[in-house]
């Protein structure tokens, strides 16, 4: 039996420094789904509209809290879609820095980092978020854009931020889930 809380204490870091990943949604999905921490198993959140999916799998940072309360966020490149549950390793290539605005009308920040699979055939090239394909951001952008809009928010970019902030981000997270 998993225990309720197995997958989000999971440790951070692996042992080669790559951030651990627990895919929530993946690849081509139309369903979002998140891990339910009091549940100890994925939850199954809502549907996007017809045509619409996650454009690359999508999953949390175990052991890390960001400013929503919440374990931060991850957009991993890789050559097929995982499932939700398949825990990976990823190399951090960068950062979407954003705001959201809830609901009830407050703002909070939600980021969105980008990491490569260690064990990625097709995107192994990429240290950066130069190396991406052009116009890939602006379509991501776009994408957490609409799909907050569909759930009554607004999604705002900030800033794109390098690898290393986005190492800076994970290692406040994970302090933050500590304290």
């Amino acid at each position: 039996m998993i225990q309720s809380s197995s997958l989000g204490r999971l440790p951070t870091f692996g042992e080669d420094g790559a951030v651990h990943v627990v895919i929530e949604t993946p690849k081509g999905s139309p369903n979002k789904y998140a891990y339910a921490e009091a549940f100890g198993a994925f939850q199954f959140k809502m549907v996007l509209p017809e045509g619409m999916s996650f454009p690359y799998d999508f999953g949390m940072v175990p052991s890390t809290k960001g400013a929503d309360g919440d374990p931060l966020d991850i957009l991993i490149l890789l050559d097929e879609p995982a499932f939700p549950g398949c825990v990976l390793e990823a190399r951090l290539v960068g950062v979407i820095e954003a705001d959201q605005r809830e609901s009830d009308g407050t703002w909070e920040r939600n980021d969105r980092l980008i990491g490569v699979a260690v064990k990625a055939r097709t995107h192994a090239h990429i240290r950066s978020l130069s190396d991406l394909r052009p116009g890939m951001l602006d379509e991501v952008e776009a994408f957490f854009a609409q799909y907050n809009q569909l759930a009554g928010k607004d999604f705002k970019v900030r800033r794109r931020g390098d690898a290393e902030a986005a190492l800076a981000l994970v290692r406040q997270g994970r302090d933050a889930a500590r304290s």
